[in-house]
């Protein structure tokens, strides 16, 4: 299935609008890396500073989700740099979500995947396997539970509860 326009899929859907089950999250991202439009089930992870259970999901098969980072919105350090942009690549992850920073800017724009982070920062992140897998998390104004749909393109990010058809 095509990446589906959220501007269209907001004009179509004010039900779900209405009633929580379709997210757009506010307009804080910057876009990185080929895919400007991507979309995929939900796969989230909360860290702060600490990048070490960012790698270990993006080691595993991808199989199409999106990864959702919740960094805390720190501008301190990149969660997300050269290196993992292509491993996401190379798994087969769809895109990336970092609500915090990510490095290697020009790295990640060559890669086949969709990126969007508050900002880029040169300093790499602390090693310490902090962090919670798959609990729901708060981002861009909205809550994001794992499983959940989320689709990006260049007017936006929407999440839904479930899969959207055409």
């Amino acid at each position: 299935m095509a990446a589906l326009a959220t501007a269209e899929v907001c004009d179509s859907n004010a039900p779900l609008l209405l009633n929580g089950d379709l997210r757009v999250l506010q307009p804080i991202f910057q876009i990185y890396g080929q895919s400007r439009a991507f979309f995929g089930p939900i796969v989230t992870l909360k860290v702060f500073e600490d990048n070490v259970l960012v790698r270990e999901l993006l080691e595993t098969r991808g199989e199409g989700r999106v990864l959702v980072i919740d960094g805390g919105g720190s501008m301190r350090c990149a969660l997300v740099g050269g290196n993992l942009g292509q491993l996401a690549q190379t798994m087969g992850w769809a895109g990336i979500v970092v609500n915090g920073c990510i490095r290697d800017v020009d790295e990640i724009n060559v890669c086949d995947i969709g990126v969007r982070a508050l900002a880029s920062h040169p300093l790499k992140s602390s090693k310490k396997r902090t962090g919670e897998v798959h609990g729901p998390i708060h981002i861009g104004g909205a809550m994001i539970r794992d499983g959940e749909w989320l689709y990006a393109d260049s007017d936006g990010i929407l999440v839904s509860k479930s899969e959207l058809s055409v």
